[in-house]
């Protein structure tokens, strides 16, 4: 009996299935220059789905280290994170940087947990995904001159690179989105101490004073559950001021729990009141009806923190930079968009 052999795929296989010319496919493979990260992506994932040797040739790059909030704004590690870890697995893994990964208290990040974490993987570079660094391991990262990308996080004195959705922009392209309905009366549901929700409730008050129009901004206590406490809070400044017709919320999380709280009061959304979340995340499809929001590519944050710490690497003495992605509009049924009626 003799076993059915295994097809060998080649370069064309791998042209044909991505799309591509031929010398393209041998130039990536040859990891030649000249080839945008995109095409050289794709064109390495179909050789990999097709089985084809890939030449991996000695790791070189330092390694590198994340840390990521346990500790986020709803209590666990929030889904807004998969994306960006999605993100820096893949970046890492095509630009052949090792990479590590742990959960971390923001409290605990101390520099002497940080230093030993490090230490124990080899990591020489830093990322810190939703953690401000307080001024103990700020004064440690730099003294010690470790490279460090905040990702999803903002360093107001630029001490530190960092890369992030663009918080102020975003913000006041979703308040705007309300008062181009024309709502001029706003509630804005938001907590945390980070500097990114800073960033947020700038833009939203930008916004709403631009038309003269009036802003108030609830404080959330992020003790138990967003949406819970978002609820309660909708609910007790409605029954104090029924005149706020629309809420711009830091995240989905929150305009779900505004969305329940409005609608328990009788009010028609988006008619009598409209809302607008932030993020994207998949509360904002399922809920009813569906959250109008503003879109954030988190793969795209993860992507980009990796290719900022392998120009670090590279370039040790370049000025710090801090890299804003633009966030998109998605309509849904708590907003139409346009003049009200």
């Amino acid at each position: 009996m003799s076993d059915t052999p295994t097809k060998r795929f080649r370069q064309s296989d791998i042209a044909t299935r991505a799309g591509v010319s031929v010398s393209t496919v041998s130039r990536v493979l040859a990891n030649e220059p000249g080839i945008s990260e995109d095409v050289r992506r794709q064109i390495l994932k179909v050789a990999s789905d097709l089985g084809y040797p890939l030449k991996v040739g000695p790791k070189t790059s330092p390694g590198t280290l994340a840390l990521i909030a346990s500790n986020g704004v709803t209590g666990v590690l929030s889904i807004f994170y998969e994306g960006i870890v999605e993100g820096l697995r893949s970046e890492a893994a095509l630009k052949g940087i090792p990479f590590d990964i742990r959960l971390i208290s923001e409290a605990k990040a101390t520099p002497e947990t940080v230093r030993d974490l490090m230490a124990s993987v080899g990591a020489q570079g830093l990322f810190l995904v939703g953690i401000d660094p307080g001024e103990g391991l700020s004064a440690w990262l730099m003294e010690s001159r470790t490279p460090v990308i905040l990702v999803n996080g903002t360093d107001p004195q630029l001490r530190f690179e960092g890369v992030s959705p663009s918080n102020f922009f975003g913000a006041h392209a979703a308040t705007q989105r309300l008062l181009g309905a024309g709502h001029r009366r706003i509630l804005h549901l938001t907590g945390s101490h980070r500097q990114t929700i800073r960033e947020r409730i700038r833009g939203f008050e930008t916004a709403v004073a631009s038309v003269g129009g009036e802003a108030r901004v609830i404080r959330l206590p992020f003790e138990t559950n967003a949406s819970v406490e978002s609820h309660a809070a909708t609910l007790a400044v409605l029954k104090e001021d029924p005149g706020f017709s629309a809420a711009f919320c830091m995240n989905d999380f929150v305009a779900v729990g505004v969305l329940e709280a409005v609608t328990e009061l009788g009010l028609r959304v988006p008619r009598d009141f409209a809302i607008v979340g932030f993020d994207d995340l998949p509360c904002a499809e399922m809920s009813s009806p569906r959250l109008a929001t503003m879109r954030v590519d988190r793969v795209a944050l993860g992507r980009e923190a990796v290719g900022m710490m392998h120009f670090r690497f590279r370039h040790p003495e370049a000025p710090a930079r801090h890299v804003s992605h633009a966030v998109i509009p998605v309509h849904g049924g708590t907003l139409v968009e346009g003049q009200r009626s």
